[in-house]
Formats: C-alpha cells, sequence, structure tokens
C-alpha cells in the first residue's frame, strides 16, 4: 500500500469516527468490519465487543424485527427510513432509524452498511407521557397567601370553567406547570389525560412527532395531540417553538385537525391547549419568535406567575411545605427554619423561585440527621455563598483546589457564564443569545448540550 493510500485510509476513518450519525458495515459473512463512535454511543458499547464478531453473537433482535442489515444482506435490497429495536449485550433496548444498503463489487454482495438515527430517548420519552397519570391536583395545593398569587388563582379557577386556550406567564420555577395541571384537574377535562412538555429541548423533526405523530412505512406513531384526545396538553416555552411548527399548532387549533408526519390524512382531536413562555409574549411576537396568530389563539386567558422575590410573604410557608416533604422523603422530623435562615431565605432574590426554594431545601435535608430545625450551617455551601456574596465573593476564574484539564475546565467557565446571563434575561433565549453574540440556534445546542435548562426549569 502507497502512502497516498494509507493517507487516504486514515482520512476516511477520521472522517467516519465525526460524523453525528451511527455508521455499522459487515461483511458478507454478518461480522461487523465498520462500526463508529457514534454507533458505539448509540448502542452504548465498546468497539473491541462488536468489531470482527457476527452481529447476532452481539446483539439481540425479535423475530418480528430481525436485523436490517442482515435483511439487506440477504435480499440485495436497500431498507429505507426502518425504525427497528433492538437489545445490546447488557439487555439495554436500543431505537434507531436506519437507512440500510447492500454494497456489491464486480455483481456481488460484499457488504452491507447501515446509517443510523437513535430515537431511543425519543422513545422513552413518548413511554413516559403514557406513563404520566399523575393525580388529580387542585387549587387547593398551590400554597401562596400573596395578593399577586391569589389573583393569579383567581384567573385560573375561570379559566378552568372555560374551553378556551390559556397562556401562563412567568419566569422559570414560579409554578406553571402546577398551575397548568390545577387547570385540567378541576376543568370537565378532568378524567381524561394531561400531557406537559417543553419545546425547548427537541429537534425539530423530533417535536412535530411528539406533537403530531408520525405515520411512514404503514407504521403509526401517535403524538400527543392524539394520545390526549379529550384532555390538556401543556407547552412550556411555546415561543421556542420554531415557526413552521407553530403555524402547524396555530392551524390544528383553527380547524381541531392535523396530519401526522409523513401522513396524508387528516386526524381528529379534540385537545385543549395551556401554552406558557418565561418571557414576555408580546416582545417574543415583535422580535419574530412567536407568531401573531398564534398568540390571539392561545392568550384567550392570560394569567402571569409572579417571582418569588416579588411575593416575599409566602417564602416561608412554601419552605415548610417542603419541608414536610423531605420529612417524609428521609424519615425524618424536621420542624422548619432557624431565625438566621429564615432571614436571610426573606433576603435573598430566589432567581431559581420556587423550583429553587424546593432544591435547596430538599438537598438540605438529604444531608441532615436527627436535627430539628434547619440552620445556615446545615445549607449547601454554594447557596451559603449566594446569600452572603460580599463575604464569600471569590474570583470564579480561579477559585479551585484542583488543576483541571484546560478544556475541562473551559467547559466548567462556558456553562456558568451561560446559565447567569440567562437568569440576568430571564431565561430569554433571544436576548441572552443577543447579549452573548451567540445565533438562537446556537445557544439551544448549548443549553440542550449541557442540560441547563433542567436546573431550575
Amino acid at each position: 500500500m502507497n502512502r497516498d493510500m494509507e493517507t487516504l485510509l486514515s482520512m476516511y476513518e477520521q472522517i467516519l469516527e465525526m460524523i453525528d450519525l451511527g455508521v455499522h458495515a459487515v461483511d458478507q459473512h454478518g461480522k461487523t468490519v465498520i462500526y463508529n463512535r457514534k454507533m458505539r454511543d448509540i448502542e452504548g458499547m465498546n468497539i473491541e465487543d462488536v468489531l470482527d464478531k457476527n452481529i447476532l453473537d452481539v446483539f439481540r433482535f425479535n423475530p418480528e424485527q430481525p436485523s436490517t442489515l442482515l435483511e439487506a444482506l440477504r435480499t440485495g435490497e436497500s431498507i429505507l427510513n426502518k425504525q427497528q429495536t433492538y437489545f445490546n449485550n447488557k439487555g439495554q433496548a436500543v431505537t434507531t432509524v436506519n437507512q440500510t444498503h447492500p454494497l456489491q463489487k464486480d455483481g456481488r454482495i460484499i457488504s452491507a452498511v447501515e446509517i443510523a438515527k437513535d430515537i431511543t430517548k425519543f422513545r422513552k420519552l413518548i413511554q413516559e407521557h403514557h406513563q404520566r397519570g399523575e393525580a388529580g391536583r387542585t387549587f387547593a395545593d398551590i400554597i401562596g397567601q400573596s395578593e399577586a398569587m391569589q389573583k393569579a388563582i383567581r384567573l385560573a379557577r375561570h379559566a378552568a370553567r372555560s374551553e378556551a386556550s390559556v397562556l401562563l406567564i412567568g419566569e422559570k420555577g414560579t409554578g406553571k406547570d402546577l398551575l397548568a395541571s390545577c387547570i385540567h384537574h378541576e376543568s370537565e377535562r378532568r378524567a381524561k389525560p394531561f400531557f406537559a412538555q417543553t419545546c425547548l429541548s427537541l429537534p425539530d423533526d423530533w417535536m412535530e412527532t411528539m406533537l403530531f405523530g408520525n405515520e411512514e412505512d404503514g407504521e403509526i406513531q401517535p403524538g400527543l395531540f392524539e394520545q390526549a384526545d379529550g384532555g390538556t396538553v401543556l407547552l412550556d416555552d411555546i415561543d421556542s417553538l420554531s415557526l413552521p411548527l407553530q403555524q402547524k399548532l396555530a392551524r390544528f387549533l383553527q380547524e381541531k385537525q392535523f396530519v401526522r408526519a409523513h401522513g396524508q390524512e387528516p386526524v381528529r382531536a379534540d385537545v385543549r391547549l395551556i401554552a406558557s413562555t418565561s418571557g414576555d409574549p408580546i416582545d417574543a411576537v415583535q422580535n419574530g419568535e412567536l407568531l401573531k396568530s398564534l398568540y390571539y389563539q392561545i392568550a384567550v386567558h392570560c394569567i402571569v406567575l409572579p417571582p418569588l422575590r416579588e411575593r416575599k410573604e409566602d417564602i416561608l410557608p412554601l419552605a415548610i411545605h417542603f419541608i414536610r416533604q423531605g420529612n417524609e422523603r428521609y424519615g425524618l422530623h424536621v420542624e422548619g427554619l432557624g431565625d438566621d435562615v429564615q432571614e436571610a431565605f426573606l433576603a435573598y432574590s430566589w432567581p431559581g423561585n420556587v423550583r429553587e426554594l424546593e432544591a435547596v431545601i430538599l438537598e438540605t435535608m438529604a444531608t441532615m440527621e436527627q436535627e430539628q430545625t434547619i440552620t445556615l450551617a446545615h445549607l449547601p455551601a454554594p447557596f451559603r455563598a449566594k446569600l452572603a456574596p460580599d463575604e464569600t465573593k471569590t474570583d470564579f476564574l480561579f477559585d479551585t483546589e484542583d488543576i483541571l484539564p484546560l478544556d475541562k475546565y473551559m467547559e466548567e467557565v462556558e456553562i456558568y457564564y451561560i446559565r447567569k446571563a440567562l437568569q440576568h434575561h430571564g431565561f430569554n433565549i433571544t436576548k441572552t443569545a443577543k447579549a452573548l453574540g451567540l445565533s438562537r440556534q446556537n445557544l439551544q445546542y448549548r443549553i440542550r448540550k449541557y442540560q441547563i435548562d433542567k436546573e431550575w426549569g
């Protein structure tokens, strides 16, 4: 082999490792000859467990769903857009959508190659939605005596008696999911399904399938609207939904029917929509993030949930509520907060709102033993630093005991700064992206990559 051929093969190998689709090739005997990095990630396998081994010795396939690679070898025909579920050598289910092709030389089949897209996580999301038969919540479950919160509850009670769409407006962690659940469970639809889905974390094609379903190769995969027929669907971060999907959603709300992805025939569904946003919907319309027509359809009932810093009289009752939950979870007998903790909680701005308060209480109680009162010393150290920033402030760039690899350290800095920017802009994607000098798509990619939106969102 000459040097040019060695160089070319090295280039091919590196390119295969960089491709963000799984590539798996077998020879004419079904033994693996190519198995790239993405395919290893999808299947949760090490290369030495698969390479040079017959795939039937490594993976388990259902008789109804034989290996598409072996089928392409056997028939000599390509298999396109085929969804397949099988099991790796750890017994874990893997679900992919495959493009599988036989490869020929001199008219003879010598190999087969499969290009796979992972939808395992997507399938899990669908299953989670099927399993979300949560117990009914009522407005009595909402803790909040402040005038702003009582106003939101009054408006929500009125919305529960209606069939019209609802728009909930409030920062991350203010309780929009809880209020939406209460509206559903106190409405005439209470006996029907209630599903909640964020519009922020999934690629566009996945989101379309998640909401409207998919119809391909004779196989029907119902979406949330179809599953929720007669019930309610909550769409969080509605302004993060792509404009084409917003248009499809607006048509569905108007016509009460939609067409599944790759489908032809309309599907009717009677669904009440509750949408939410963490920013100003008027700004979202003006910035081109939210269709004006969709805004008018979903904002029949418009309810604003106040941030926790504007309802300080609710902080301590909420803390007691979460302490009761912690007692049940950890088998403790904590009675309340010390005076110093109460003062600190009332002085703190709670950028993560109620969800941050819940997380702080439960994280604190996870490390307690038989104490009956939560003191400042019990609180997590990072949170104590937020309570007294002037006393504990250090230079973030150098506040570390260990010397990390540079790429790992730079990643931590990036996560810290993106989170800080998101909190500063109330988790408004457009404003944050503009401030950071990124595109919306680039910022959303980083949010998904680092799972930043799951912290208090």
